[in-house]
């Protein structure tokens, strides 16, 4: 009897990153991690991205016993600030949201995007992230405001999401796609899917 195939999982329940997976053609099933999403605040952004990556596909690949490829994400927005970076994660509340956009505005600052593949069994990860400059125009108080009313802000690192309203408030993208600041970088995540069926991990190839 040949074995079984490893199932894809996304340890997340972020909608946009299932949307952007189902438009690749990428079947999988979606089994959310819940970790500690904190991260200090001297770990450089990349690290921090790829760390909290991995901790998600952990997380949901060490609860599961048939063959899977488990993807972990994670997306964090840096402002430069000094030698380094200030790092901001999800808005907690509307006046966090506002803060956030407050600091963001006229800035062009840096959005990292971990991506983690951990297989079951064997729990041998693979782990690679894409980086995209983001410049975002000035904003009036009045525009900060009408923003934080309409709600998009929530679960959205840096407080804002570019697939809605906030696409009209940057102004430039170099280096990662689109999907990278959307919150999956998906060339990327497919390259290393791609790369560890050749690799042999978990067995055989994922199905879709």
């Amino acid at each position: 009897m040949s074995e079984p195939q490893p199932r894809v999982v996304l340890a997340s329940a972020s909608p946009r990153r299932s949307d952007l997976l189902t438009r690749a053609g990428l079947a999988f099933e979606v089994d959310p991690a819940d970790v500690d999403e904190s991260v200090d605040g001297v770990t450089p952004p990349v690290a921090a991205a790829r760390l909290l990556a991995e901790r998600k596909a952990r997380c949901v690949a060490a609860r599961r016993a048939a063959p899977a490829w488990v993807i972990g994400a994670d997306t964090i927005v840096a402002v430069p600030s000094g030698a380094g970076f200030e790092l901001l994660g999800k808005p907690v509340d509307r006046r966090d949201a506002a803060r956030m956009l407050g600091r963001l505005a006229g800035t062009r600052h840096l959005v990292v995007t971990g991506v983690a593949v951990v297989g079951v069994p064997g729990l041998q990860a693979r782990v690679e992230h894409e980086e995209t400059w983001v410049t975002m125009r000035a904003l009036s108080a009045d525009e900060i405001e009408a923003y934080v009313e309409c709600g998009e802000w929530r679960d959205k690192a840096g407080g804002y999401a570019i697939q809605e309203r906030a696409e009209g408030f940057v102004t430039a993208l170099e280096g990662g796609g689109f999907d990278n600041v959307v919150g999956l970088p998906v060339a990327r995540t497919l390259a290393l899917l791609a790369a560890i069926r050749r690799d042999g991990l978990a067995g055989s190839a994922p199905h879709g």
